[in-house]
């Protein structure tokens, strides 16, 4: 499956309003939602799906007639997998006063950044990728991250277990060494320990390295005969090209994290595909939806929007399930406090009636101790199929 992003980006961009300090606010103008994620780079796919969710949703809430008799926009701006400029555009959808909230994107190191800023700025961020536990676990009181994604803590018991079902004797943990990759090397490796396992020999890689070579055949010789890997899709890329390399008889089957899917990673391996063992989490999927007529009635509407129809089209689907939802459940909570007040609206999320959403139902999206709405009953596994679609497995 390819997909192209610089002419439609180009345009979107085009098209997006930068927020200015001397703003005002008019009871008349939109109300506005930022998408603070990268567009352009490594993981504009997930990007780009989650603006796609945005937009699925946008479109259905102004059809209805809008949130408080006002329309509902999304404001793009591309962070482009950097931390600072993460920062820079929580502060500057913070200057103007018409938008209400920030999604966030693919990036748990470029979320950690921005937790200063939405918090200084008391902006609302809503979290429909970025798994690290601390995005949400941050310290912050009254805590203004709201999260409809994978949490590392639940995401990392979940992997082991779906490892020893696999058949794993000895996991061993490959690790992008960023803030992301430290959340799961705790989450695994208390998943290991409560689970009475030997410790897994864990290996560490710094982004876009030359070779990863090194660091499998060191796990290898520990006796590793499964690799949890914590990648994003470029350098997952050198994971699977390294692993083809090796002989047949010492490749190691792969369990990962998501982050893979959030760019072009099939796309770059596809011609070794077959050769590789690769199952990855997920928490959505098109091809068999929890609720079969709401997924029938968003994919009929993604074909209209997007041009591409059939769940097999739908790129990076849990971003736009995710997106989808968080937008509806931010239409709720402002539809509740019967404001635009960010002070009011954050409240308001933690209070949420029951909500029948794309991904599950949730009876109460979040509380004032928990702000992740997804458990681990919400994980699968998943592979790619020979065109590079994202399709469910099993595991028996």
């Amino acid at each position: 499956m390819h997909f192209c992003l610089p002419r439609v980006l180009g345009l979107l961009f085009l098209f997006t309003f930068v927020p200015g300090a001397n703003a005002t606010l008019d009871s008349g103008a939109p109300i506005v939602v930022g998408l603070s994620a990268d567009m352009s780079r490594g993981g504009a796919r997930s990007g780009e799906a989650i603006r796609r969710g945005a937009m699925l949703a946008i479109d259905e809430i102004n059809a209805r007639g809008g949130v408080l008799g006002r329309r509902l926009e999304l404001s793009v701006s591309d962070h482009r997998g950097i931390p600072a400029r993460g920062a820079d555009n929580i502060m500057d959808f913070s200057e103007n006063p018409n938008v209400v909230a920030v999604l966030g994107g693919l990036h748990t190191p470029v979320a950690m950044a921005e937790l200063k800023p939405v918090h200084s700025q008391q902006i609302v961020y809503l979290g429909p990728w970025a798994a690290g536990t601390g995005v949400v676990e941050n310290g912050h009181s009254p805590n203004y991250v709201f999260r409809v994604s994978v949490r590392d803590e639940y995401a990392g018991e979940f992997l082991i277990k779906a490892a020893i079902k696999k058949g794993a004797k000895r996991p061993g943990l490959l690790l992008w060494n960023t803030a992301w990759g430290r959340s799961n090397e705790t989450a695994m490796s208390n998943a290991i320990n409560k689970l009475a396992l030997p410790a897994a020999p864990v290996e560490w890689f710094n982004t876009r390295p030359k070779s990863v070579d090194e660091e499998l055949e060191s796990l290898y010789q520990q006796g590793v005969d499964t690799v949890m890997l914590v990648a994003n899709p470029l350098d997952g890329v050198k994971v699977i090209r390294a692993m083809v390399k090796r002989a047949p008889d010492k490749r190691m089957p792969i369990i990962s994290h998501w982050g893979i899917t959030g760019g072009n990673f099939y796309d770059k391996i596809a011609d070794v595909a077959d050769q590789i063992d690769l199952t990855f989490l997920q928490t959505y999927s098109f091809f068999d939806p929890p609720f079969p007529e709401k997924s029938a009635q968003i994919q009929r509407r993604y074909c209209s929007m997007f041009n591409q129809c059939g769940p097999e089209k739908i790129i990076s689907p849990v971003g736009t399930a995710h997106a989808y939802d968080l937008v509806k459940l931010l239409q709720k909570a402002i539809e509740q406090s019967g404001s635009t007040d960010r002070v009011e609206v954050r409240d308001a999320l933690e209070h949420l009636d029951r909500h029948d959403g794309l991904v599950r139902v949730y009876q109460r999206a979040f509380t004032p101790d928990d702000h992740d709405a997804l458990d681990s009953s919400d994980f699968t596994l998943a592979q790619y199929d020979k065109f590079g679609a994202i399709r469910p497995v099993t595991l028996d």
